[in-house]
């Protein structure tokens, strides 16, 4: 079984490189490739990665390449975890919408619009080199915007999963909490891509534990997710900390403005565990990599691929197309949601109930907006940027359309060729 990891060079890929090795038995790798343009980092990681197989008694071999068709060649699957533009471009999207008084984030609002825009037409040209090179290959899409992107590459009618590691970090927080295995917990878990709640806890006996969870330890998941428990217990489930950019958006702009933008304080970290990474003596992840986000990647992405390859017929959380699961929205539409995952595909299960107004009419917003970013992303112009921006919940105004598209164009002419045209 060959895996490719497109983005390979990413400080995060021990962590998903530490999943392989210790769940070789679940999920037997023959070659694990990394691929990445970037050969500075590449070679750091890669090494680490050969480091740990080696300590963990892994049979595999760990490749590097910076071709993507030898990476994609024969592979099985394709993970895809890049960063069109680096940190640098992350600052961008983080910094230039405060200027306009909305919330600065690299997947959420104007800044994650122009990480679509970057990211999409790149990620479908990897898409096409799978499809001449490994017909039969799983896309397995971890490159945010998730749902964005996985839509784009579902449209085009590639083998392709989404997958965010939000809902697998939530359920071991639960089970945690709850002071049971986390396999014995099981989500009722709906919405888009970083866009989602948690309408139920259901545990291994049948019980639901939401309200215990909100009665015992509301404080302390308010406290996490950086909400009030009134508005917690108002929604009527857990939100993803992303709903805070809704939430408490003008609070959210009044923070990062008085602080340092999340991409400066990742290249520091990035800096730091690529020293670390070179170090011929390390050879299992660094518990700073904890800090660099991605917790549980390796779990959810060894559990998806085994499924895909070994046709699992298991339930997990993944973005996959609508396909009626949300009646109001396209069938075309990606949602995040549980799904049975098979060598077919992934399979949304019927949700419990109907979505609240309260989450159905958000959903419904961020869906429309998300059709009007792919079509900025697959074929540009600036008009399309401003409708895409005037469609989202968090921007709303021509004026405001105006001057975030901008600041968009300005900082990403380097990344967009139609717009120097």
């Amino acid at each position: 079984m060959k895996i490719a990891v497109i983005g390979g060079g990413s400080t995060y890929t021990p962590e998903l490189v530490d999943g392989f090795a210790r769940l070789q038995t679940v999920l037997p790798v023959d070659e694990l490739v990394l691929m990445d343009p970037a050969g500075e980092r590449l070679e750091p990681v890669s090494a680490l990665a050969g480091r740990i197989f080696a300590a963990q008694g892994h049979p595999g071999r760990v490749t590097a390449t910076s071709d993507l068709a030898a990476a994609v060649d024969g592979a099985d699957a394709v993970l895809l975890q890049l960063r069109v533009g680096g940190q640098a471009a992350r600052h961008q999207d983080e910094t230039w919408p405060l200027e306009c008084g909305c919330v600065g984030q690299e997947t959420t609002g104007a800044g994650g619009l122009a990480k679509a825009l970057r990211t999409v037409p790149v990620v479908r040209s990897i898409a096409e080199e799978v499809r001449r090179r490994s017909p039969e290959a799983w896309i397995v899409d971890f490159t945010n915007p998730v749902g964005i992107v996985t839509r784009s590459l579902l449209q085009e009618g590639h083998r392709a999963v989404g997958l965010c590691n939000v809902a697998i970090g939530l359920q071991r927080t639960f089970a945690q909490l709850l002071g049971v295995p986390a396999d014995g917990v099981r989500l009722d878990h709906v919405g888009l891509n970083h866009l989602t709640w948690e309408r139920g806890v259901r545990l291994a006996d049948g019980t639901e534990a939401l309200p215990r969870l909100l009665e015992e330890h509301g404080a302390a998941l308010a406290e996490r997710l950086e909400l009030p428990l009134d508005a917690i217990r108002l929604v009527g489930a857990v939100p993803s900390y992303y709903l805070r950019y809704y939430y408490a958006h003008d609070e959210v702009v009044e923070e990062l403005r008085h602080s340092p933008s999340r991409a400066e304080t990742v290249a520091a970290m990035e800096r730091e565990l690529l020293e670390m990474y070179a170090d011929p003596g390390l050879t299992e992840k660094p518990a700073l990599l904890e800090k660099r986000g991605g917790a549980y990647y390796s779990e959810a992405a060894v559990a998806l691929v085994r499924s895909l390859l070994l046709d699992g017929g298991d339930e997990q959380v993944v973005n996959a197309r609508n396909d009626g699961t949300l009646p109001f929205l396209p069938d075309d539409a990606v949602v995040e949601v549980q799904a049975v995952v098979d060598a077919k595909g992934a399979h949304p299960s019927p949700l419990t109930s109907p979505l609240d107004p309260l989450m159905a009419g958000l959903v419904a917003h961020v869906t429309a907006y998300e059709d009007l970013a792919l079509q900025a992303a697959v074929h540009g112009g600036r008009e399309r940027v401003e409708r895409a921006l005037l469609a989202h919940p968090l921007v709303g105004q021509y004026a405001l359309a105006q001057q975030l598209t901008d600041r968009l164009l300005a900082a990403n002419g380097a990344h967009l060729p139609w717009a120097r045209a």
